[in-house]
């Protein structure tokens, strides 16, 4: 699905597909035909129903070390103009991912900065080396926060907290990421690689399609009050019922053995 120098390699295997940032010469730093990638990647993983989970990683020394701020520089008049193309393609991607049955795992090492921290934000799981550094960096460029961070952030650890990190921009360790729920788990280096497989391959063996109606309830949960959340969790358990993993589910349970879930 892609070749060695693209800025985006995507491989699909046994419902596991891998999303890989690849300028690891520039630290994967997240310029135009990266973005570009990107969306074409996950609109082709969206439509594809084999691609039962995607995992997030990056190529190289470090996750993401932001936008390409180079871009920017080499040419300030026409920046507005560049953020403009490099942060809609982005900003679709990241929509797309969220909004889709798959869960989404960002698999995190070296450093995850600005961009890369708000796509780590995004992702339904994260699973970090435990030397790995945080920080959202944005405003030591004069710049706010993009890649939904400024949505996802005050939801994950509050929005005092939230203030404090996309203000102050300090590096944050994964130990301290950890503890304030930025990632779920945090391994030795040399570990990370196999923890995200076997969680990608746990979830690949899962109801994709219940998967994808947990996420869109709990990421709307914060928007709704009571009653339209019960009525949309009903709803979602409606359409749920009539699949072939919710029949199988329950044969499962009643014949006392695992269930083998098809993601239909």
């Amino acid at each position: 699905m892609s070749n060695d120098e693209s800025p985006i390699l995507t491989t699909l295997e046994a419902g596991v597909a891998t999303i890989r940032f690849n300028r690891p010469q520039a630290m994967n730093a997240l310029d135009v035909p990266m973005a570009q990638a990107l969306l074409a990647s996950v609109t082709a993983l969206r439509a594809n129903p084999e691609a039962r989970v995607i995992v997030l990683c990056g190529e190289g020394k470090v996750f993401m070390a932001g936008g390409d701020l180079q871009t920017f520089f080499a040419d300030l008049p026409n920046a507005p103009a560049t953020a403009r193309a490099l942060i809609d393609p982005l900003h679709e991607a990241l929509a797309l991912l969220a909004e889709g049955d798959a869960p989404v795992i960002a698999s995190l090492h070296g450093a995850v900065a600005g961009a890369g921290l708000s796509i780590a934000l995004g992702a339904d799981l994260a699973i970090a080396a435990d030397d790995t550094r945080f920080t959202l960096a944005y405003s030591r460029i004069g710049a706010n926060v993009d890649g939904g961070g400024s949505w996802a952030l005050p939801r994950t650890v509050g929005l005092k907290r939230a203030m404090e990190i996309a203000l102050l921009s300090d590096m944050v360790s994964a130990a301290t990421a950890l503890e304030l729920g930025l990632v779920n788990q945090i391994v030795p280096p040399a570990e990370r690689e196999a923890a995200t497989l076997a969680l990608a391959q746990r979830l690949a063996q899962g109801p994709t399609g219940a998967y994808g109606r947990i996420k869109r309830l709990l990421r709307a949960s914060l928007q709704r009050p009571l009653r339209e959340q019960m009525a949309a969790e009903r709803d979602a358990f409606v359409e749920g019922a009539s699949t072939a993993d919710f029949a199988e589910g329950l044969a499962a349970f009643f014949g006392k053995r695992p269930a083998k879930f098809t993601g239909k």
